[in-house]
């Protein structure tokens, strides 16, 4: 089936778009389904098929399950996709999501990726055990604000502006005390909600150094194809599509923010404004009405979701 009309800029989820039951549908009646969970079983020495589909919540809910399960979602649907012609314009993907996003554009297999995937899931969940840190999403100040008010806490300790989701949705990441503070203060500070998130860790803050070292080893290890896809980075919202540009911004990813409101916003300057969602849930759906009115996000997380973008 060819590529009808305008290629669409794929997104691809991270962290917090998990939900018990996800892919069970595509392992079940897809050729490609079966090969990925197959594989992964074997690449992640865990029944991540068994997490996946019948979870409990709580155990999909750790890095180390979360993060492959996620990535294998949107690996094959993304297969799926191109099998039948569909081809992106664009990529990118919320952290995590940026592994799938080079995976869907061709810069490394399914296997790397799930091996990469692998150790910075795992590496991630030690570096929250050691340096345990939390997160928390501040909804009502823009990020100059958010970093004001971060920088006026009078602490040793670490709390930074991780991931700038849309202009006034902001996730702040750091040591338990810090972000508590923080989350005590914004109302006062003009915030509308402060809310704590039930991670595991400081994701995209100095606290994941252990991770990023660990990560960084394995990435330098292998060899990241240049693609004909533009791919935007999250560590500076640029499109990029040489394989060495690549590898170091995965590197710099897990200390750095996420810079979503950005990368979207400079996707639709270069004129994308169809988008669709690759992947389990609808986040960056959601994200995608409060950054820009003007674009239209299909979502396709499931079978039935894929059966009806072939139509």
């Amino acid at each position: 089936m060819g590529y009808n009309g305008l290629k669409k800029s794929w997104i691809f989820p991270g962290q917090a778009s998990q939900f018990v039951g996800m892919g069970k549908d595509l392992f079940d009646s897809t050729d490609v389904g079966k090969k990925y969970y197959n594989l992964a079983n074997d690449i992640l020495e865990v029944d991540i098929q068994d997490i996946s589909f019948n979870g409990p919540e709580e155990k999909l809910k750790i890095t180390k399950y979360t993060q492959p399960a996620i990535f294998i979602v949107s690996s094959v649907i993304s297969h799926l996709l191109i099998e039948n012609g569909h081809v992106p314009g664009c990529v990118a993907g919320h952290s995590l999501g940026e592994y799938s996003a080079l995976t869907a554009a061709g810069g490394i297999s399914f296997e790397t990726g799930l091996e990469l995937v692998k150790i910075r899931s795992n590496s991630m969940d030690k570096a929250g055990i050691n340096n345990p840190g939390t997160m928390a999403a501040i909804i009502g100040l823009n990020m100059d604000s958010v970093v004001k008010l971060a920088n006026s806490i009078k602490t040793n300790e670490v709390v930074v502006a991780a991931n700038h989701n849309t202009e006034n949705q902001i996730v702040i990441s750091g040591n338990i005390n810090a972000v508590n503070e923080f989350v005590s203060i914004a109302k006062e500070n003009g915030a509308r909600m402060a809310v704590p998130l039930n991670v595991s860790g400081a994701f995209h803050s100095s606290l994941m150094q252990p991770a990023r070292e660990e990560l960084a080893d394995k990435l330098n290890s292998i060899q990241i194809l240049d693609i004909n896809i533009p791919l935007y980075s999250n560590v500076n919202a640029k499109p990029t599509m040489k394989g060495s540009k690549i590898k170091e911004s995965l590197i710099s990813q897990l200390e750095s923010p996420v810079l979503w409101f950005d990368t979207i916003n400079n996707m639709v300057s270069n004129g994308n404004l169809n988008f669709l969602e690759v992947g389990p849930g609808k986040v960056l759906s959601g994200l995608n009405k409060k950054i820009n009115r003007d674009i239209t996000t299909t979502n396709i997380g499931t079978l039935i979701e894929l059966n009806s973008y072939e139509i």
